[in-house]
Parts: structure tokens; C-alpha cells; sequence
């Protein structure tokens, strides 16, 4: 039993793609509070690195939401037990964790996740997000969501460019 552990706690492919984006980014963010409306654009910066010798990504992201300052933390990871991408969410938006779960396309560079959280004023909001790594220097982040049942519309996207 201790061997199967042991395998299951070895990084595999998902992990070194993770490693991969370590380092600095530059984010342009497009967010949309309704459908139909022109989104509010903002720039920011985020911090990638592994952490627990290259078993997680940690994102720590700085920029504008809603046109104010903003920060948040991200942990993400891939299970092999589960075969499945795990990402916590925590920012200066909250003082909740958000998770999110879900898979990725064959050659691992389009990560699929979705999650609900509690919306203030009751309810729930569905999330879906898609996590694209385009190549070495590039990635892009959409996520989706439905309040209260209603209709899924894009949220954000965010374009994330490798400083040099």
C-alpha cells in the first residue's frame, strides 16, 4: 500500500506543465457584468511557481476588478489519484475559497474546470472556466457563469504574456 502512495505522490506530465509556467506575467482583463455590455479592461501582473517540490502551481495575482485594486492567491492542482485538475481560489474579493475541478484535452494544454459558490443575497452561481496554454509565453483564462439558474455568459477573460 505504502508503494501506491509513494507512485500517486510522484509529479507526472500535468506537473511539469505546470512547471513550465512558472515565472512572471503580464494579464490584460476583460470583464462582463452584463450581457450585451462593453467589458471594463484592466491590466495586472501575476506570479507563478511551484511549490512542494513541483507537486503544485501557485498563481499569486495582482491587478483592477470592478476598477479596484485587487489580489488574489490561486493553488492548483492535478490529483493523480483522481485524474482530475483541482484549483483554490482565494482573493481580495472574498473571504471565502472557491474550487473549481475538472480535465484536460489530450495533449493537456486546455484545461476544462467548472464549480459553483454561494452568491451574496442566496443562491448559487455555476462556473466554468477554460484554462488554455497557448505556448511557453502565452495562456489564456475564460470563465464562464449562470446566476441564479439563469443563462451562462462570459465573464472574463484573461490574457496572460510572459515577461521578459
Amino acid at each position: 500500500m505504502m508503494e501506491l502512495y509513494a507512485k500517486l505522490a510522484e509529479p507526472r506530465e500535468p506537473h511539469k506543465l505546470f512547471a513550465s509556467l512558472a515565472g512572471s506575467w503580464t494579464t490584460k482583463t476583460k470583464e462582463w457584468m452584463e450581457p450585451g455590455k462593453p467589458p471594463i479592461e484592466s491590466t495586472g501582473s501575476a506570479e507563478m511557481k511551484m511549490l512542494l517540490e513541483g507537486r503544485f502551481l501557485q498563481q499569486e495575482y495582482t491587478g483592477q476588478m470592478m476598477g479596484k485594486p485587487f489580489s488574489g492567491l490561486e493553488i492548483t492542482a492535478y490529483d493523480n489519484l483522481l485524474k482530475r485538475y483541482v484549483t483554490n481560489w482565494m482573493s481580495t474579493m472574498s473571504t471565502g475559497i472557491f474550487t473549481m475541478e475538472g480535465t484536460a484535452s489530450a495533449d493537456g494544454k486546455t484545461i476544462t474546470l467548472t464549480g459553483k459558490h454561494v452568491e451574496p443575497g442566496g443562491g448559487q452561481m455555476k462556473r466554468r472556466a477554460i484554462w488554455t496554454i497557448v505556448d511557453s509565453n502565452t495562456q489564456t483564462f475564460d470563465m464562464y457563469g449562470a446566476h441564479h439558474g439563469g443563462k451562462e455568459m462570459k465573464m472574463m477573460e484573461i490574457t496572460y504574456t510572459r515577461k521578459p
